[in-house]
């Protein structure tokens, strides 16, 4: 039997574009292993941090040594596609951030008519916009942490309506609080501010990195996750929690190995882990997700109150990511995981042409 030819997508143009690479080791290890070496043939294709897409042997050795690639002086134009995407039988993109997991190449990937790893258009661009998920949830009744959505408008509104708006956080939010660009993903520009002065300086930083900020009540409570696999019938795994001695889970605590402690399963009880689940399987539908989700809750065990924070339509696959090994503790080893994504990608695909 013929190998199957995987477009194995990694890199990119955002501010994760080292963690992809990460990712995109991990991926090729578990495709190499077990029954995977005789059933997939890997065909690295990496995007330089300017948008340059390289195949072939510079993508190789940047896979093999994971260490970026900004030399352009013999590079394609931009957008111009190596040779060997027009052997490509499936993708697996693992590009995280902005240009990566935000529908914009899922949309490419679907002009191409090659399945690939992942949600489609609509699920990443829901999954990756703050405000757009937290409407989606909020309309299937998930729970959630009280929040205002603001344009850069107005944020940039000068001394008249900057002050109300400052106001206006304060009443309904109070502190401490959290300022998030609404599209920048993996915790990638969120502050967390305690004062007027803070918040102004949160605000005048997000609207620089974004024309969409969201603000959220913070809350006193364990942070927990559950990972998401599957189509149109999705299966939840065990709950994991993660602990961190920083202030809050910013992106060099999330992916700066000793920094952050994750506890798998997490020590819960069984119908509040029932219940994250059903909530987890529940998010991945809300926004037409498929293939995979990582899905963050915030667990209040006073109350048992549990509160969905957000989803991750492409969450990392490296050593220290939540996402493998909470299915390697449901019983569901890497090089499975890997195979079972790539099957979930050709079947979906198979009943779209249906």
């Amino acid at each position: 039997m013929s190998k199957v030819n995987v477009g194995l997508l990694f890199g990119g143009k955002s501010g994760e574009h080292l963690v992809s690479l990460k990712s995109a080791q991990a991926i090729a290890k578990g495709l190499s292993q077990g029954k995977n070496q005789d059933k997939y043939e890997i065909i690295p294709m990496y995007i330089q941090p300017s948008g340059v897409w390289l195949g072939g042997d510079r993508a190789k050795e940047v896979l093999n040594s994971g260490i970026a690639d900004n030399d352009n002086t013999n590079s394609s134009p931009q957008w111009h596609f190596p040779h060997e995407c027009n052997n490509i039988q499936v993708w697996f993109p693992v590009l995280h951030g902005p240009n990566g997991e935000d529908g914009t190449v899922q949309g490419f990937l679907t002009l191409m008519q090659v399945p690939f790893v992942g949600s489609g258009v609509l699920g990443s661009a829901v999954g990756m916009d703050k405000i757009a998920m937290k409407n989606a949830f909020a309309q299937v009744g998930l729970p959630q942490v009280k929040y205002l959505a603001v344009t850069r408008d107005e944020i940039l509104s000068g001394v008249c309506g900057f002050p109300k708006l400052c106001h206006q956080i304060e009443e309904t939010l109070g502190y401490p609080c959290f300022v998030k660009p609404a599209n920048l993903g993996s915790s990638v520009g969120i502050t967390k501010v305690r004062t007027r002065n803070e918040l102004q300086k949160a605000l005048d930083e997000a609207a620089n990195l974004d024309r969409r900020v969201i603000i959220e009540a913070a809350v006193k409570a364990r942070e927990v996750e559950c990972a998401v696999l599957g189509n149109d019938h999705p299966k939840a795994s065990v709950i994991g929690e993660i602990t961190y001695n920083a202030d809050f889970y910013d992106y060099e605590t999330k992916y700066t190995d000793g920094k952050a402690n994750l506890i798998i399963p997490a020590d819960i009880p069984t119908p509040i882990a029932n219940k994250i689940q059903q909530m987890s399987i529940q998010a991945f539908q809300a926004i037409d997700a498929r293939g995979l989700s990582r899905v963050d809750f915030f667990y209040i065990p006073e109350t048992e109150e549990i509160l969905i924070n957000e989803i991750n339509t492409l969450p990392g696959f490296t050593a220290l990511s939540m996402y493998p090994q909470l299915w390697e503790a449901s019983g569901v080893n890497f090089p499975d995981l890997v195979d079972q994504l790539l099957t979930l990608a050709m079947e979906n695909d198979d009943n779209n042409r249906e």
